[in-house]
């Protein structure tokens, strides 16, 4: 049986005794560190400091609450921002997709090799296209059509489905819609989305054939969290491939493809292993 552990993710401005302090916490309470790191960095308002510690309390001296409450005064003390998560919560997850399959099997394949780090509960999709998918893996698929001139409505509906499914975490593996700033703001830092790294360079349609065009060297795949101005959220993943004057335009989106479901899938398992904090709009992404 895998030990009760808890991952504390904790920003603020630089200063000396906040280590020894977490760490003397940890081990005040009778819990072991079993994994720290941390990044300090100096700037013009002062250095920000961040820091992940994962710890086991399985012998733990304080209840949920009690960590809680020492933890509420270490953040008085040092005037810090600070989310703490338990490994036996295992975070829900919703994938909404529209007709492009790539990046939400590879999803439902890392779930299924229990390599994600949470549970796909849900398949939303705005067409029927991919509901054999969602069945392959034993899930629940969702059809939404987003009709023109009925978005809000589609919206809602969405909205209260994933609140009936207790989600906690919404992936956009190709949904080719532009969420709403409402509904953006209700799901905040918790969607994340993927897309080629051509931006803004070639925009609109067809851009493996305008890369082609211009004889682009590099192609790319760029994972983020949504944020109402599109696809400029803090990034998360990035990766990319090297390609040349050989490559046909199906070289090039076979290449895409691969990226975006490997820079995807990283992302999501990155979130839901809590190693991601945002600032401002760029993210710290412990190792």
């Amino acid at each position: 049986m895998t030990a009760l552990s808890a991952t504390l993710l904790v920003s603020c401005r630089d200063r000396t005794g906040l280590v020894a302090a977490l760490s003397h916490f940890v081990f005040h309470h009778g819990g072991n560190i079993t994994d720290a790191d941390q990044h300090a960095e100096s700037g013009e308002a002062g250095g920000q400091f961040f820091m992940r510690l994962r710890f086991d309390i399985g012998g733990f001296t304080l209840n949920r609450a009690g960590i809680a409450g020492e933890l509420a005064a270490l953040a008085r003390q040092f005037d810090l921002s600070w989310q703490l998560s338990y490994s036996d919560h295992r975070q829900r997850v919703a994938v909404m997709v529209s007709k492009t399959p790539h990046c939400l099997y590879d999803l439902l394949l890392r779930q299924s090799l229990g390599e994600l780090g949470g549970d796909i509960v849900a398949v939303v999709s705005n067409h029927p296209d991919l509901e054999s998918v969602a069945g392959h893996f034993g899930l629940p698929f969702h059809h939404i059509p987003v009709e023109s001139g009925r978005k809000e409505e589609a919206e809602a509906r969405q909205l209260a489905l994933l609140a009936a499914l207790g989600v906690d975490l919404v992936v956009l593996a190709r949904y080719m819609q532009v969420l709403s700033p409402a509904f953006v703001a209700r799901w905040r830092d918790r969607v994340i989305n993927i897309h080629h790294s051509f931006l803004p360079a070639f925009v609109g349609a067809r851009p493996y054939h305008q890369a082609k065009e211009r004889g682009v060297k590099v192609i790319g795949a760029t994972a983020h969290y949504v944020t109402p101005e599109l696809d400029h959220g803090p990034i998360i993943e990035q990766d990319v491939a090297r390609v040349s004057h050989r490559d046909e335009v199906e070289d090039l989106v076979r290449k895409g493809r691969d990226l975006e479901r490997q820079v995807l899938s990283r992302a999501v398992h990155a979130h839901l292993e809590r190693r991601v904090l945002i600032s401002g709009n760029r993210t710290i992404v412990f190792g």
